[in-house]
C-alpha cells in the first residue's frame, strides 16, 4: 500500500477509483469498511458482493483524485503523478528525457524515463543516482552504460 493516509484514503464511505492490474476499464468502488489485518488493508465495497468478485480484483490498484492530494510541507516529498512529465537530465546539462512513471520495487523505486528517440530507461531512484529532485527538473549522475541499455 502505497498512500499517505490510508486511514483517510478508506474510510467509510470513500470514493476509490479501481485500475485493473489485468487491464479492463477503471471502476468507482465505495468503501463500506476498512481494517488493519496481519499487515494488510482489508476493505469491504459496495459493488463487490462476493468472494468470487473480490478475487476478481486481485492486482487493481486503488487510486483517488489527484485534486484531493495535500502536497504536503516537505519540498523533498513528491507523489508519483507529479514526477510524470518531468525534464531529466545528466549532471553535465545533456537532456536525458521525460518521467513516464515512477515504479515501485522491493530493491529500490525506478524512474521509467522516456527518451527523445522513444526508448526507455529505467533509473535506480537512489540519492547516489538521482542527487536533485524537483518539479522543476530532475537531475542524475548516471553510471557508465545506464543510458545505453536498449541502444543498438
Amino acid at each position: 500500500m502505497r498512500t499517505d493516509v490510508p486511514e483517510d484514503r478508506f474510510a467509510v464511505g470513500s470514493v476509490v477509483r479501481g485500475r485493473p492490474g489485468r487491464g479492463g476499464d477503471e471502476k468507482n468502488y465505495t468503501v463500506t469498511a476498512a481494517r488493519q489485518h496481519a499487515g494488510r488493508l482489508l476493505l469491504s465495497l459496495a459493488e463487490v458482493s462476493d468472494r468470487t468478485a473480490a478475487d476478481a480484483l486481485r492486482g487493481t490498484l486503488f487510486l483517488i483524485d489527484s485534486a484531493d492530494v495535500d502536497s504536503g510541507d516537505d519540498p523533498d516529498e513528491f507523489y508519483d503523478h507529479e514526477l510524470e512529465g518531468v525534464e531529466v537530465t545528466t549532471i553535465e546539462g545533456e537532456r536525458v528525457g521525460v518521467v513516464g512513471s515512477v515504479l515501485h520495487l522491493p530493491a529500490n523505486d525506478l524512474l521509467a524515463v522516456k527518451t527523445a528517440d522513444g526508448r526507455e530507461v529505467l533509473v535506480p531512484f537512489v540519492r547516489e543516482i538521482v542527487p536533485t529532485v524537483g518539479l522543476d527538473g530532475i537531475v542524475i549522475d548516471p553510471p557508465d552504460g545506464l543510458l545505453d541499455v536498449g541502444e543498438s
